[in-house]
């Protein structure tokens, strides 16, 4: 089944394109069937690219989804035009009397700043704490997932000494969980990041089980026992270019940066990237659908229940 997005989004092109089945709004009134309602805070600068990697990932699946974006009021995207804000996102007040299956919170560019400091950070804790009563399941990327561990149950970031920059080896930690089904022993995934959470700090809160990680990256994968709360470190929505472009904008400003680890062969920046997550990207994404918001979210979505004691801090 394809992902139902609006007729005009410019990701819709795009995916077609890829021959991923996108189904417009007009098509999809004559369906009867319930999506999922997916629902995604989008907090990058470059919102029509990420608007365009998550659909790909949430659109690769045999379940129709009805995908929605929110923005946040408190901050003025710089990267976006308005029009697009307008004509395709709302805000968290035109959405908070509603219910979602699922919500995907993204990264953000503002990881080097004391959390409480970020323009948007009341507006971002509205929206967390509201999704244990109105979203079955939310999915955090990177930064939000920084954000959502430390609002959540307190567990602090940490600045790295450089920042961790390429794609890394991982492995499973915990292969009884659902969300790691059918992943190899050893997976890659990007990351592109200054900050980290400790796997200390993760294994002595009880509410939370590590997932899978990596020998160089740190933890990757976390999630509460009943999956209504996901966290990833990592970029595995990444497009093959998305690290390139990275690199060459700070090694352009004069940054200090370095070519991405096992990401061009040879590390010679002047071959086109390997992409060697896509597989597993895919994998995540069709194992959080399915298992932790298809399977067992509630048909009338109206009755989404709080999350349990067990899943708080």
């Amino acid at each position: 089944m394809p992902i139902r997005i609006p007729n005009d989004l410019p990701a819709t092109k795009t995916l077609t394109d890829e021959n991923i089945f996108v189904m417009t709004e007009t098509r999809a009134l004559t369906q009867d069937i319930r999506p999922l309602e997916i629902l995604v805070l989008n907090l990058m600068p470059t919102k029509i690219v990420t608007e365009t990697q998550l659909a790909r990932l949430l659109g690769n699946t045999p379940l129709q989804v009805n995908l929605e974006f929110i923005h946040t009021r408190s901050h003025e995207s710089k990267n976006t035009p308005q029009e697009h804000l307008f004509h395709f996102y709302k805000t968290f007040d035109q959405v908070c009397d509603r219910n979602f299956d699922g919500l995907v919170i993204t990264g953000a560019p503002v990881e080097q700043m004391p959390f409480e400091e970020v323009e948007y950070w009341d507006e971002l804790c509205a929206v967390m704490e509201w999704s244990k009563n109105h979203v079955f399941s939310t999915f955090h990327i990177c930064w939000g997932a920084q954000a959502a561990l430390y609002y959540h149950y307190g567990i602090p970031k940490y600045d790295l000494p450089e920042k961790l920059h390429g794609v890394f080896h991982h492995h499973v930690d915990r292969r009884s969980n659902i969300l790691m089904r059918g992943f190899d022993e050893v997976f890659m995934v990007p990351h592109s990041r200054h900050t980290t959470v400790r796997r200390e700090d993760i294994e002595a809160c009880s509410a939370l089980k590590i997932l899978a990680s990596s020998d160089e990256a740190g933890v990757y994968a976390m999630a509460t026992e009943g999956g209504r709360q996901v966290f990833i470190t990592g970029h595995s929505e990444y497009d093959a270019d998305t690290l390139d472009k990275e690199y060459r904008r700070d090694k352009d400003a004069g940054m200090p940066t370095h070519v991405p680890f096992n990401y061009y062969p040879n590390d010679d920046d002047t071959q086109p990237p390997l992409v060697t997550w896509r597989s597993h990207a895919n994998l995540l994404y069709q194992n959080w659908l399915n298992y932790f918001v298809y399977q067992t979210t509630p048909y009338d979505i109206a009755s989404i229940s709080p999350v349990s004691s067990c899943d708080r801090v």
